[in-house]
């Protein structure tokens, strides 16, 4: 059976929500919230059975298309001079961040149904947009692809955020475009100048290039390009000093598009320091290993330390985010099994509990009009069921046995310690924190001092249930059985060794 047409429909299936939109008429707004929801389901599906497929003890290659795409010629040759293929591709990555961006875009728009108020057309088709673009980001096998997938990441994000979002969207809205510009246009000279100097940009022959050492490009060349990189995808992700754009966006954008940006977006830059940082350029990952430790350390103290003054519910979480990123370079930093395998899990792990917490405060804000932590004290007696949902996601956040976060951040740390334990000791110092701001916020907002009657205040209802259940549920799974996420990674981190050597 010829599966190779899986993934293109995949990637492209929401086009066909996208085309029917087009054609309703903007004031319809329960038909416009249904198909919005419906055009997400087909990639929802097709990832699941990819996943299955693999489960079955199948080959992940059977999806792989690679296709001629564009073509130039020189004058007197009839080979190619310019040649980029449409090239899509799963590894045991690449399908757990598939799958996670189906899930977490399908509860998405559930959660925009209930919180979009305005222009509901437009926001679908957006986010449409964006999810394609996000799909195609992590089964692009070629450097040109995945740019392209990149930069349809940005503009509907831009306009999402800009328009959609509070009192001071437009702000965030160009901070994140000038950031992620930034570091697109850095990117974009890493990809041109690999294409130029290896005639290339198949990521799996660039890797094989790399590994070569009469490949054509000095060594000073490739450790120039990998900074690239690190600056590129350490915007994204992103890694101090270069986080203010987040902050803003986290804040100020609508519920549901923080769901997305924290859950999947942040995630590209993850993504591709391992894909491209470790593969492609695994020696000079290996020789700036301390340095990147350094910065995932600070990321995760600095994050910690400032969540833990904020009064804004939303701000918490936002240096949050940025605290648990640190812990993803923790791990790469440690070049081993491990700690690789620590931050690959905590990539997913963070983008489950980050959706979770993000859609409870969209619900909060809008009951309450407010996030700011004095102000939402005792809310576990008027709204019992979305407290109980928020303490497990905290409990979650800071790592709690039996519960995601704690898998990823034992296996990090323990990468860590095997080869620089005394930063490794420091960066602990970061878990203690974690748990004083998270339980400072959960704790004061369901059982602290009440400053405002929650009795007419409505709880969890209807569809709110479908995000939170299916959000903990898979959290709690990873947690008590890591299986999930470790046997599809198995091929991925021996590839990875085999580059470092180990």
């Amino acid at each position: 059976m010829n599966l190779s047409a899986v993934l293109s429909i995949l990637v492209f299936s929401p086009i066909l929500g996208i085309i029917v939109l087009a054609m309703m008429p903007k004031s319809v707004e329960k038909p416009i919230k249904i198909v919005g929801f419906l055009a997400t389901l087909p990639a929802l599906f097709l990832s699941l059975a990819c996943y299955l497929h693999f489960q079955w003890g199948k080959n992940l290659a059977d999806f792989n298309v690679a296709k001629e795409w564009i073509h130039f010629r020189g004058m007197n040759t009839g080979e190619p001079y310019f040649a980029v293929n449409y090239e899509l591709g799963l590894s045991g990555f690449q399908l757990l961040l598939v799958v996670l961006t189906a899930v977490v875009a399908t509860l998405s728009a559930i959660a925009a149904g209930r919180f979009v108020k305005k222009e509901w057309k437009g926001y679908f088709m957006l986010f449409l947009l964006l999810e394609i673009g996000m799909l195609g980001v992590f089964t692009a096998e070629n450097l040109i692809l995945f740019f392209i997938f990149f930069e349809i990441t940005l503009i509907p994000t831009f306009f999402l955020i800009g328009k959609w979002g509070y009192f001071e969207k437009e702000k965030a809205a160009y901070s994140f475009l000038i950031y992620n510009g930034l570091g697109s246009a850095v990117l974009l000279i890493v990809i041109m100048i690999l294409f130029a100097k290896t005639g290339t940009t198949n990521i799996e022959m660039l890797t094989q290039m790399m590994s070569d050492p009469s490949a054509p490009l000095s060594g000073d060349l490739k450790m120039g390009l990998f900074i690239g990189l690190l600056i590129a995808f350490g915007v994204k992700l992103p890694i101090f000093p270069l986080h203010s754009w987040m902050l803003k966006v986290h804040v100020q954008a609508p519920p549901a598009v923080v769901m997305i940006h924290s859950g999947i977006l942040l995630k590209i830059g993850a993504y591709g320091l391992i894909r491209f940082g470790l593969g492609i350029f695994p020696k000079q990952f290996d020789t700036l290993a301390t340095l990147i430790a350094v910065l995932g350390v600070i990321n995760l103290l600095y994050g910690a330390f400032l969540a833990f003054i904020q009064t804004d519910f939303k701000m918490v979480l936002a240096y949050s985010s940025i605290s648990h990123m640190g812990i993803v370079l923790i791990g790469l930093a440690a070049m081993n099994t491990a700690g690789v395998q620590g931050a690959i899990f905590q990539v997913v792990s963070h983008g489950l509990i980050s959706a979770l917490l993000f859609f409870i405060v969209g619900i909060l804000y809008e009951r309450t009009d407010t996030s700011l932590l004095e102000n939402l004290g005792g809310m576990a007696k008027g709204m019992p069921l979305a407290a109980g949902f928020l303490l497990a996601g905290g409990m979650a956040s800071l790592g709690l046995p039996g519960m995601s976060g704690f898998v990823s951040e034992f296996m990090a740390f323990l990468g860590l310690f095997k080869e620089i334990p005394w930063l490794a000791a420091v960066g602990t110092i970061g878990i203690i924190m974690t748990a004083a701001y998270v339980l400072r916020a959960v704790l004061g907002i369901t059982y602290g001092k009440a400053h405002r009657e929650f009795t007419g205040v409505t709880d969890l209802k209807g569809v709110e249930f479908v995000p939170v259940v299916v959000l903990m549920a898979l959290i709690v799974l990873i947690g008590v059985y890591p299986s999930v996420l470790s046997s599809p990674l198995q091929t991925t981190l021996e590839t990875i060794m085999l580059g470092l050597g180990g």
